[in-house]
């Protein structure tokens, strides 16, 4: 499955969402897809975008908060999943796009291209929801499936490794910080 395919498969399950991105390629082909106030494209923190979603997650208990993750992004930060399972806020969604590669810096092998299993990890410390899927029609069923649930949720989904021209956005960083706190405020 090509990571833009799946976005764009989720992308009706994401307009009304607060979205979180990590760095490269996912934030690329989101923006590719068509950027919305309530998407945050975290550039040049590798790692941290389960935890700023957590964050918002437990700030804005209303509101629908999916983060989209990367593989290379995770494993530089496991502990985030500990916290999530202690947290377990039950609007958050985690997914994670695993190419088995970090990609966005060059294509090195990741440790789940010799077998780590991220969805083992995440039930292992605790999130109450995991699976894996391989296709775009089972991620569509999966994310509706923990949406509806209401459920702290992780789904890692076997991507290609491959990914756009570029690994950054048009938008510009603190544009982008601007838009998404003001879009955050109007919908109080």
């Amino acid at each position: 499955m090509l990571r833009v395919d799946a976005l764009r498969a989720l992308y009706p399950r994401l307009e009304e969402s607060v979205v979180v991105t990590i760095m490269g390629a996912v934030a690329a082909e989101l923006q590719s897809i068509g950027h919305r106030p309530r998407f945050f494209y975290l550039q040049h923190a590798m790692g941290l975008a389960s935890s700023m979603g957590l964050g918002i997650a437990l700030c804005r208990p209303d509101d629908r908060v999916i983060v989209l993750d990367g593989d290379g992004s995770l494993l530089m930060n496991l502990g985030t999943l500990t916290t999530l399972a202690r947290y377990r806020p039950s609007n958050l969604l985690h997914i994670v796009f695993d190419n088995e590669s970090l990609l966005s810096v060059g294509g090195f092998p990741t440790a789940t291209s010799t077998g780590t299993d991220l969805a083992a990890i995440a039930a292992g410390a605790g999130v109450p929801r995991t699976s894996t899927v391989t296709t775009e029609a089972d991620l569509v069923a999966a994310v509706e499936d923990a949406l509806a649930s209401g459920e702290l949720t992780t789904i890692v989904a076997k991507v290609a490794d491959v990914g756009p021209a570029a690994f950054v956005t048009d938008l510009k960083l603190l544009e982008n910080r601007f838009e998404f706190a003001r879009s955050l405020q109007e919908g109080e």
